[in-house]
């Protein structure tokens, strides 16, 4: 077995000794390490840096590729956007009609 490293696309595939195979989508515009097999120029398996499987990669069935939903999945909540501030427009009116009173 050889591993080898391939950008995804956007589109969700990458491609080895000329063919196109299709992984998970979420690995899209990563750089990842196929596992693949020399002698029958296929793709084992798509293992992470820890050796785990990360999914399978397929052969490319491009009218399926071309009908396929591509989403995103959501941010960790890890990273997720910090808690916006208070609203200046609302805030106005009461800092108005504190001075005021």
């Amino acid at each position: 077995m050889h591993r080898v490293e391939r950008h995804v696309r956007r589109d969700g595939t990458v491609s080895y000794d000329g063919r196109v195979f299709e992984v998970p989508y979420e690995l899209s515009g990563q750089r990842i390490v196929l596992v693949v097999d020399p002698h029958a120029c296929t793709v084992v398996r798509v293992p992470n840096s820890a050796g785990q499987p990360l999914g399978a990669a397929t052969p490319l069935d491009a009218v399926a590729n071309s009908r396929r939903r591509r989403s995103k999945p959501p941010a960790d909540s890890t990273t997720a956007a910090p808690v916006p501030g208070p609203n200046l427009i609302e805030l106005a009116p009461q800092h108005h009609y504190r001075r005021e009173g």
